[in-house]
């Protein structure tokens, strides 16, 4: 199933993940959410990498949410549901978990699992056409903790629950004032958009980018920070980066990061 899950450009500073089945628009399949955490667990391992844009494959979707003619095989009973919600568990852990920034670069329909995966994003692009929501009451399911979580990480407890109980698709504005995405353009610039902040973070220091990522998912925890937290964000100071950066500032120049 690598064919429907595809990275590109891997080497360079953005890599690009592609969900890959546009005669479905890209419905997402068991292999798929296997083959993904598979994906971010690697991507995330690289070194070289400074940023990560996830897409669908096409502009009418990024994904309308998981196969459902797969039910009657994969999720037909609690046992099976159980093991597909723990694959699905894996990679909402992976990509969350990811070291390097994330950007969703959103085309038309994202419902239900392809919002899930957009949410997890660090910053999400979609076009003015683009339609939300997670209407999975008319099937009779229910959002597992691990997928709830995360979207009451992104759109508050309220906001999650008018979601969920409502089961409605809706337009991009609304998405916006949810904080489902972070900005909404013209359809044919969403590309373009997702691409230019993809280049900006890449540009900017690495470093800091994991450590501003580790920072704010650290902080959704209500355990006191400890001494060695607190230190922790002061360690930038210590980088060859922060000397590039600073003297660079100085100087009028562009800085070159290392990521050291």
């Amino acid at each position: 199933m690598e064919d429907t899950v595809l990275v590109q450009d891997r080497g360079g500073a953005v890599a690009t993940v592609v969900l890959n089945r546009p005669e479905k628009l890209n419905a997402l399949s068991r292999p798929m959410w296997r083959r993904l955490a598979d994906v971010f667990l690697e991507l995330s391992a690289d070194e070289g990498l400074r940023c990560i844009v996830i897409r669908g494959a096409g502009t009418k979707a990024f994904a309308p949410g998981n196969d459902i003619s797969e039910f009657a095989t994969e999720r037909s009973n609690v046992e099976q549901a159980k093991a597909y919600g723990a694959d699905m568990r894996r990679t909402i852990e992976a990509i969350g978990g990811c070291r390097h920034p994330v950007v969703a670069q959103i085309h038309g329909v994202c419902v239900g699992g392809g919002l899930e995966i957009a949410g997890l994003a660090d910053i999400r692009i979609c076009g003015e056409s683009s339609r939300f929501g997670v209407p999975i009451n008319r099937l009779g399911l229910t959002m597992a903790y691990a997928e709830i979580g995360s979207l009451i990480a992104l759109a508050g407890e309220a906001a999650a629950l008018e979601i969920l109980l409502e089961g409605r698709v809706f337009d991009a504005r609304e998405a916006l004032a949810k904080g489902l995405v972070t900005r909404v353009v013209p359809d044919d610039q969403v590309e373009d958009e997702a691409r230019a902040a993809a280049q900006r973070i890449a540009e900017g220091a690495p470093l800091v980018a994991r450590w501003h990522k580790k920072f704010a998912r650290r902080l959704r925890d209500p355990a006191p920070l400890t001494q060695a937290e607190y230190d922790e964000g002061f360690a930038c100071f210590g980088t060859e980066d922060f000397q590039a950066g600073y003297k660079a500032f100085l100087a009028k120049a562009k800085p070159l990061f290392k990521g050291k």
